[in-house]
């Protein structure tokens, strides 16, 4: 077995997968494709069809078209040859075991996706089409006065779905990272390719709500751009959500990346941009300012604030991704993560421990 880079000695030294995982080089999974919608999405669609049938002859014929389209979309992914199984390909054999490998030791600069299997790059297409499919479903229940519980549900889904497309990020963002041992490395590769053949991560679905919490408390917050610590608001913050979020802030919130990384998420603002608008303020003597003084401050246009739109949701955290990698390429102080990375590798951890101690205890 091609062997594995140990990056505390340099060395390659071999790892047998069958330590992580029940088989190696093929995954036994009998449902591999691609499915346009998950039994809970079918429940969901069907209702505000039969809904749209009745109200909106017009929007109901929109959306079973889409729907077709959804449908034909995954059946061209599912022809692709499977990333859980062994394949003979024109560049040679092709197993899981090769892939976990390639992610884990292959981690070149800039865009990876001519590093990609193809059937991963079809994956974030169809994924894109289904999180506006269900936004259109969610728009649409909203606006004929759906109950809440309808609608809600389906702002839920378009999140989750949105989270799905995060976490791909995050978890190629994990696999770069040298500190992260080579054992939970094994394990986001696993889930990479979990997540391009299905393009769905139960763990995903798990840690959604948290993370709409998250980004729905951020927007009722308002700190102050003065002290610029937002110990108040981390507070507020904390108080609103479940145990998970609140137990990852006690462990972490002292260490300096995920701190930062949290000023960045809170204030909707760069690490550097934070620093320069401390220092204007210290010179100018002013104590504290609210969110929309920040551009004129700073000068340039900044969206320190975003609406409940899964694209701003998205997008912002995109600027910040991007930052860190920045500053993690050239070696710059600030964050070299993002809070979705720190709280996503904190939940793994913390699952990972659980299955050990639940294993001991056998």
């Amino acid at each position: 077995m091609e062997g594995i880079k140990n990056t505390s000695t340099e060395e390659f030294v071999s790892v047998d997968l069958n330590d992580f995982f029940d088989k190696p080089e093929e995954i036994n999974d009998q449902d591999a494709e691609i499915e346009a919608l998950s039994p809970h999405q079918k429940e969901m669609y069907d209702h505000i069809i039969s809904v749209a049938k009745t109200v909106d002859p017009v929007k109901y014929e929109v959306f079973e078209e889409r729907m077709r389209d959804l449908q034909k979309l995954a059946e061209s992914i599912a022809n692709f040859p499977s990333l859980l199984e062994r394949h003979n390909l024109s560049g040679g054999e092709r197993t899981p075991q090769s892939l976990i490998d390639s992610l884990i030791k292959h981690q070149p600069e800039g865009d990876i996706t001519l590093q990609l299997p193809s059937k991963a790059t079809l994956g974030k297409g169809f994924l894109v089409a289904k999180i506006h499919t269900f936004s259109s479903l969610y728009k649409f229940a909203k606006s004929i006065k759906q109950p809440d519980a309808v609608w809600q549900e389906l702002q839920q889904e378009t999140i989750t779905l949105m989270c799905s497309l995060l976490a791909e990020d995050v978890y190629l963002n994990l696999l770069h990272d040298p500190a992260i041992p080579l054992e939970f490395k094994q394990e986001l590769a696993m889930r990479l390719l979990l997540l391009w053949e299905h393009r769905t991560d139960q763990n995903v679905s798990d840690i959604a709500p948290t993370l709409l919490k998250i980004w729905t408390a951020r927007r009722k917050l308002a700190p102050a751009f003065g002290t610029m610590m937002g110990t108040s608001e981390l507070l507020m913050l904390s108080m609103q959500l479940d145990d998970q979020w609140t137990t990852f802030m006690k462990a972490k919130l002292g260490d300096t990346g995920v701190s930062q990384a949290m000023e960045e998420f809170l204030f909707g603002i760069s690490h550097e941009q934070i620093l320069q608008l401390k220092e204007i303020l210290k010179t100018k003597g002013i104590p504290a300012i609210g969110r929309d003084e920040v551009s004129n401050f700073l000068g340039v246009h900044i969206k320190a604030d975003a609406g409940l739109d899964y694209r701003d949701f998205y997008s912002l955290y995109t600027v910040r991704r991007d930052n860190a990698r920045v500053r993690e390429r050239m070696h710059l102080p600030g964050p070299h993560k993002t809070i979705e990375d720190y709280f996503i590798q904190f939940v793994m951890e913390q699952e990972k421990e659980k299955q050990n101690n639940d294993s001991f205890a056998k």
